[in-house]
């Protein structure tokens, strides 16, 4: 008789499905399953079907009521017509107010989903029509009373975050799994980053960072510090040492490169007995240095290295010379490399204490998570600075970001098919939906009667 709210055609095609048009073929000829739309409202699912089963037993049930008050009412007032008595006319009343009721009911329901009959009456298909008038309105529905800064600080202050972070990081159970979970982590952002890039990375961060930097200064306080604290003296009596035990260990040498390096005119023997007096005198001064700490040698020494310490931090020509020796030091192949190969130890260092449950960085990661869990958990100082914190940092999140959340809800909904969309709220809410087509029959089967009840008794 009428066409009820909800029901399905079977013949019709899956929404977003035209007529005529082909998916394209799948791996063995057959048409495919089409590309999915990540945005779209999933297909009905199984559970979706059962609603939909339901929902069809009530509309049955409601249109049956409709049916059956249409019958009351025809007996009723046929009987009327026939002379039976006044009970006729009251039952009649009845079916008829309930008549009505069922179908402005049945219209009201049909009118969310489609258009009752088909008819292109005003204010129909509400659902299909006003969909991304919803989707709107929803968006900005949670924007204002989901994502509003005094929502967010007023929630977040009521759960306590800080203190209920505290008491769960005290347990030593809780501390290793995050400690797990953090090297678990850590070991997989280390795997996914190539070692070629983050190696350029580094060697360019380094030699950025080496030439900004003017190291002559540095060099001249370092050394200007080194001397006068003395800490020069050890290198300077090692030098000594090796010094004295070379020329011990090369006489020969020593004495050959004197004798070659004299006048062709010269006898052999004075150019020996003067390649060995140079000797014997490097000999000595060189034990001399070794062995007397007050030697004026090592006096004249630390003079000069205390002016060249006072150069470094002052004499322009002496600071270029050491940034020029810098910036070839630093543009040497061997340099960069060096460079670079620190990250493949740094990565292996700490891969191989991410993996190991008893490694140093492990223990303390535990050590660290643990302590400050039991801060958190019995000092309220820290646990008002946390939610504050957690407080700024969500309410910053939705300030800044609202209008991009509620598009989403927004753009999504708009995605949907319109149909198809119907089709599935009515899947859920249509069994709820039909209660209100039997109610209307009731009620107004009920309101009927007092009506005409109390018409008669104001009448006579």
């Amino acid at each position: 008789m009428f066409r009820s709210a909800g029901v399905a055609d079977p013949g019709r095609r899956p929404a977003g499905e035209r007529r005529g048009a082909r998916r394209p073929p799948g791996p063995d000829g057959a048409p495919g399953p089409g590309r999915p739309n990540p945005g779209r409202m999933s297909e009905v699912s199984e559970s979706d079907e059962v609603k939909r089963r339901g929902v069809r037993r009530m509309k049955v049930f409601a249109t049956g009521l409709l049916l059956l008050a249409t019958v009351v009412f025809a007996l009723a007032r046929w009987r009327e017509e026939s002379g039976a008595g006044a009970w006729a006319g009251y039952v009649a009343a009845a079916a008829e107010a309930g008549m009505v009721g069922a179908l402005a009911d049945w219209f009201a329901v049909t009118a969310l989903f489609r258009r009752p009959m088909g008819l292109p009456i005003p204010h129909t298909a509400i659902i299909p029509t006003k969909k991304d008038a919803f989707g709107r309105t929803l968006g900005e529905f949670v924007g204002e009373n989901f994502l509003s800064e005094d929502v967010v600080r007023a929630r977040l202050r009521a759960v306590g975050i800080g203190g209920r972070l505290g008491v769960w990081l005290a347990e030593p159970a809780h501390t290793e799994r995050v400690t797990h979970e953090l090297a678990t982590a850590l070991r997989g952002a280390l795997a996914v980053l190539r070692d070629s890039d983050v190696q350029a990375v580094v060697g360019e961060a380094v030699t950025r960072q080496a030439t900004a930097q003017s190291v002559a200064p540095s060099l001249g306080r370092m050394l200007n510090k080194v001397v006068t604290d003395g800490g020069h003296h050890r290198a300077v009596d090692l030098v000594c040492v090796r010094a004295h035990d070379w020329l011990v260990e090369h006489r020969a040498s020593v004495m050959a490169a004197v004798t070659e390096g004299a006048p062709g005119w010269t006898p052999r023997f004075v150019d020996r007995r003067v390649g060995e007096r140079v000797y014997k005198e490097l000999l000595r001064f060189v034990t001399e240095m070794r062995d007397w700490p007050a030697h004026p040698a090592r006096g004249a020494l630390d003079r000069f290295l205390t002016d060249f310490a006072g150069e470094l931090r002052s004499d322009p020509d002496t600071m270029a010379r050491v940034e020029q020796l810098k910036a070839d030091v630093l543009a040497r192949r061997e340099v960069q490399e060096l460079i670079e190969s620190a990250w493949s130890a740094v990565r292996a260092m700490v891969v191989a204490a991410a993996e190991d449950p008893d490694s140093q960085l492990r223990r303390r990661a535990r050590s660290a998570l643990g302590s400050l869990g039991v801060r958190m958990r019995d000092d309220a100082r820290l646990q008002a600075k946390v939610d504050g914190w957690l407080e700024d940092a969500a309410t910053y999140v939705v300030t800044t970001y609202r209008d991009e959340i509620t598009s989403l809800i927004t753009d999504t909904v708009e995605s949907w098919d319109a149909e198809h969309t119907s089709r599935k709220i009515e899947a859920n809410v249509g069994r709820d939906l039909q209660f209100i087509r039997i109610n209307g029959t009731v009620v107004g089967a009920l309101a009927g009667l007092l009506i005409y009840t109390v018409a008669h008794a104001l009448g006579g």
